[in-house]
């Protein structure tokens, strides 16, 4: 009976549903986070009378036919880039982007990953790296007697060293952006990585056209919204239980035609 099959896509499909629901729900207070959604699409049809054709070789038409539905399938988890809120943290290597742009950090291989959590640090070399001790690109040193550091909304990083008044010039921080965002593809540790449906990083400088802006002593808070997130999981538990009940009813009925059988 096809509509146990159907029905089991069904549970399928609200299963993986409620594991991005889930995983929105756990990241909640993950720095810059970004929520998905997942997308379905319906499986192919299977045609018991075709629209369009003659009636029995006549001239009359078939008006509608009947096409029978074989159910549903994950169409894709979509990220939403959404902005998230600002939260002052008044640490001045923690910086945030208003806006588009990602920041550039090298993995331990040398390949240049991507990141929205501005959560910065220095290593024992004054390098500025991320929480994972990934190194930031481009590269900046802070020299090791720092009093100050001050990030401007473009970017620039200047040093206030001990024994001067006078603020000097120690780097500038740059931004990456990408045609599609929703095509990179996450790695974990709030890093991402380029695919060819992201297509190549575009690197500008903060504040130009098309980039974000840089906020020193902020961070970005996740965009998942909690009300949305229990709606969507009270709704992904009525289908699910829906569909499980279309099983039920099947599973009734093509008992009542074994039962025909035997009597």
């Amino acid at each position: 009976m096809r509509a146990l099959a159907i029905a089991a896509t069904g549970m399928n499909a609200q299963t993986q549903n409620l594991e991005v629901i889930a995983n929105n729900i756990a990241n909640i207070n993950t720095t810059a986070f970004k929520r998905s959604r997942a997308e379905f699409t319906d499986l192919i049809y299977q045609a018991e009378r075709l629209q369009g054709v003659s009636n029995r070789g006549q001239n009359s038409v078939v008006p509608e036919g009947a096409q029978i539905g074989l159910g549903v399938r994950t169409a894709a988890i979509r990220p939403l880039n959404i902005q998230g809120s600002l939260t002052n943290t008044g640490n001045q290597l923690d910086l945030a982007v208003s806006g588009r742009g990602w920041f550039q950090v090298s993995s331990p291989g040398g390949e240049t990953l991507y990141a929205r959590a501005g959560s910065f640090s220095t290593n024992a070399t004054g390098q500025i790296v991320t929480s994972d001790g990934y190194q930031v690109l481009p590269t900046i040193v802070v020299p090791n007697n720092t009093t100050a550091i001050t990030v401007s909304q473009t970017g620039l990083v200047s040093a206030t060293i001990g024994g001067q008044t006078n603020p000097q010039q120690i780097g500038q921080l740059t931004l990456a952006n990408f045609v599609n965002e929703a095509g990179l593809m996450a790695l974990g540790g709030n890093l991402f990585q380029p695919t060819a449906a992201s297509g190549p990083a575009v690197t500008g400088v903060p504040g130009d056209p098309g980039f974000g802006q840089i906020s020193q002593g902020y961070l970005e808070a996740s965009n998942v919204d909690p009300v949305s997130e229990i709606s969507s999981m009270i709704a992904a538990q009525r289908a699910y239980e829906m569909n499980s009940k279309v099983v039920e009813a099947a599973s009734s009925m093509a008992g009542t035609i074994s039962n025909l059988r035997v009597s």
